[in-house]
C-alpha cells in the first residue's frame, strides 16, 4: 500500500435502524451520534472525524431513507440524498436480515453515484457464517458493490478491517480538520442531541418522533460550571405530561442522564435546566424547522 496520505468524505447510507450511528461511533472511537432502538433517530447530517497516521476520514451519518409523512421527514430524506453530491465513498449499511424493499429503493438511488460503494452487513454477530455468505451473495446480485464486509458495530467487531478497506478507496488528499477534532458540530448541537436521546430512551412510543430540543442558553461561568438551558418541544399536552412524569420524576431522570453525558462532552461541571413547551404541528412548520436547523 502506498505511503501517500489519503483523506475524504464517506457517507453511511441505509434504511432506518440498521445501526449506522452505532457504526459511526465505533469508527470514530467514541460516541458522537445518539443511538436508540427506535427508527429515524438521526435527523441531521452529522460528520465524525477519524484520524489515522496515514489518513483522515470524515464520516457522514445520514438520516435513514424512509417514506416521509411530514415536513420534518421530507427534510431528513432530502438531507440524506444531498449528501451524495459531495462525497468520495459510500458505505451502504444493512443489517443481518433478508433484503428488504427499502434496501432496493436505496440501491436504485445509488446507481447514479459515480463513486465507490461498499457493502457493510451490520449485526453480523447474530448470524452464522453461512447465513452471512448467503446474504452477501444475494446483495451482490442486486448491485455492483466495490467490496463486501460484515461487522458488529455494537461489539466493535470488524471495525479495524473496515477502516483499512475504506482507506484503500480514498484519494490522496490533505487534512481537512485538526487532529483533535472528532466532529464538526458545535457543543450546543451535541447537547441538544444528548437530551433528545435520553427522551427517546425513557419515554413511550408516541413521544420520540414528536420531540425537538433547542439549547437556548449556554454560559461558561468563571467557576468552571457550564449552565445549559434547553427547551423540549412536543406537539400535544399529553406528550408534555409524559415527559414531565409523575411528580416530575421523568424529566428529572432525563435531565440527570443528559447532564452526565454533557459533562463528558465538555469536561466541565454542568448545570442543566430543562423546559417543556407544546408547539402543535411543529414538524410541518417551515419556520420552526429552520430555527431548529432542519432544511
Amino acid at each position: 500500500m502506498s505511503d501517500t496520505f489519503r483523506s475524504g468524505f464517506i457517507a453511511l447510507f441505509g434504511r432506518p435502524n440498521v445501526g449506522k450511528s452505532t457504526i459511526l461511533n465505533a469508527l470514530i472511537g467514541q460516541k458522537i451520534a445518539i443511538v436508540t432502538k427506535r427508527q429515524q433517530t438521526t435527523r441531521n447530517r452529522l460528520q465524525g472525524i477519524r484520524n489515522l497516521p496515514s489518513a483522515q476520514m470524515i464520516f457522514i451519518d445520514t438520516p435513514g431513507i424512509h417514506s416521509p409523512r411530514h415536513a420534518l421527514g421530507r427534510s431528513m430524506v432530502r438531507t440524506a440524498k444531498e449528501t451524495l453530491d459531495d462525497i468520495d465513498l459510500v458505505v451502504f449499511v444493512t443489517d443481518a436480515e433478508r433484503a428488504k424493499d427499502e434496501d432496493l429503493v436505496i440501491l436504485d438511488m445509488l446507481r447514479n453515484v459515480r463513486k465507490p460503494v461498499l457493502f457493510v452487513l451490520n449485526k453480523a454477530d447474530r448470524k452464522s457464517p453461512q447465513e452471512i455468505t448467503d446474504l452477501i451473495r444475494t446483495y451482490s446480485e442486486l448491485f455492483p458493490f466495490d467490496g463486501f464486509l460484515s461487522v458488529s458495530g455494537l461489539k466493535e467487531k470488524g471495525i479495524d478491517l473496515l477502516l483499512e478497506k475504506l482507506r484503500e478507496f480514498l484519494p490522496p488528499g490533505p487534512k481537512y480538520y485538526d487532529d483533535e477534532m472528532v466532529t464538526d458540530q458545535y457543543e450546543r448541537f451535541m447537547a441538544a442531541e444528548i437530551i433528545r436521546e435520553k427522551i427517546i430512551k425513557n419515554t413511550s412510543e408516541e413521544v420520540p418522533h414528536a420531540v425537538a430540543v433547542e439549547v437556548q442558553e449556554w454560559k461558561e461561568k468563571e467557576n468552571g460550571i457550564v449552565t445549559v438551558r434547553a427547551v423540549i418541544y412536543v406537539e400535544r399536552e399529553g406528550q408534555k405530561g409524559i415527559i414531565i412524569g409523575k411528580k416530575g420524576d421523568m424529566v428529572k431522570t432525563i435531565g440527570s442522564q443528559a447532564r452526565l453525558d454533557i459533562e463528558k462532552l465538555t469536561g466541565a461541571r454542568v448545570f442543566l435546566e430543562l423546559w417543556i413547551k407544546v408547539k402543535k404541528g411543529w414538524r410541518d412548520n417551515a419556520k420552526m424547522l429552520n430555527a431548529l436547523g432542519y432544511r
